[in-house]
């Protein structure tokens, strides 16, 4: 059976859950390794997700004319910090 796949939010719930396992249970040295693997795909599945916002957010910003370019996804801000 596959499994459903996980969103942003949904990994980085996990992802909370098992550091807190880890480091307020005392668990078997194989259910650790085990916890740490998922854990790393959990975060590698939340920074492909990232990227990928960050990357439509970036192509999706719109100029005044109606037009649309890419921009990096901080301009705004940075513009608006000086």
């Amino acid at each position: 059976m596959a499994r459903k796949k996980k969103t942003y939010e949904e990994a980085a719930e996990r992802l909370e859950e098992i550091v807190e396992k880890l480091e307020n249970s005392d668990v078997s040295l194989e259910e650790s390794i085990n916890l740490y693997k998922e854990g790393m795909e959990l975060t590698l599945l939340c920074r492909q997700k990232l990227d990928a916002a960050r990357q439509e957010v970036d192509e999706l910003k719109k100029n005044f004319d109606g037009s649309f370019s890419l921009k990096p996804f901080n301009t705004d801000l940075e513009e608006e910090e000086q």
